[in-house]
């Protein structure tokens, strides 16, 4: 269903100042280092050295930019008579594959109980990459990163860990 949703959602841009992920994800390299000091070090290095590593592979070379809603997950898409819509949109000007990132790190807490959270992530990588045609590689790597750059609780760290596990 939420792919599905995704796929109704993506259009080219038609008017208006939309937010470009590329300016987004060069803002998160430039701040993330310094959260990450800021906070403690409240997760190892490497991480924030993947995710770093990450936004400098992605975001310049994205493919056809979208408007994105950047927040679809479960508790965002609701039933509408008989179609299923999207609520609660942070739109911007990115690839398809980056707007799949909620959707894949959905229902956190039911993962942090499963003894292989990351073969659960790594499923429904496969299932969202086949559904929507994307490149499962880059839809793993931005989800580490959304989940790091929206001040990831310690779940949604755990989620960029279980992530990061799967590289190719």
């Amino acid at each position: 269903i939420g792919a599905d949703v995704l796929r109704r959602l993506w259009r080219p841009p038609d008017h208006g100042p939309y937010r470009l992920l590329a300016d987004e994800a060069g803002r998160w390299a430039e701040e993330l280092p310094l959260r990450w000091e800021q906070r403690g070090r409240p997760f190892e290095r490497s991480l924030l050295d993947a995710v770093l590593a990450a936004i400098g592979e992605l975001a310049p070379s994205q493919p056809e930019l979208v408007v994105a809603h950047q927040d679809l997950h479960g508790g965002n898409v609701l039933r509408s008579r008989d179609a299923w819509v999207a609520i609660d949109a942070k739109p911007l000007l990115a690839e398809r594959a980056f707007d799949t990132a909620s959707l894949v790190r959905d229902r956190r807490p039911w993962l942090a109980r499963e003894p292989h959270p990351e073969r659960r992530l790594a499923r429904r990588l496969d299932l969202v990459a086949d559904a929507l045609a994307l490149d499962r590689e880059r839809m793993r790597a931005w989800g580490m990163v959304h989940a790091v750059a929206w001040d990831g609780d310690e779940l949604m760290i755990a989620c960029a860990r279980w992530l990061s596990s799967l590289r190719q």
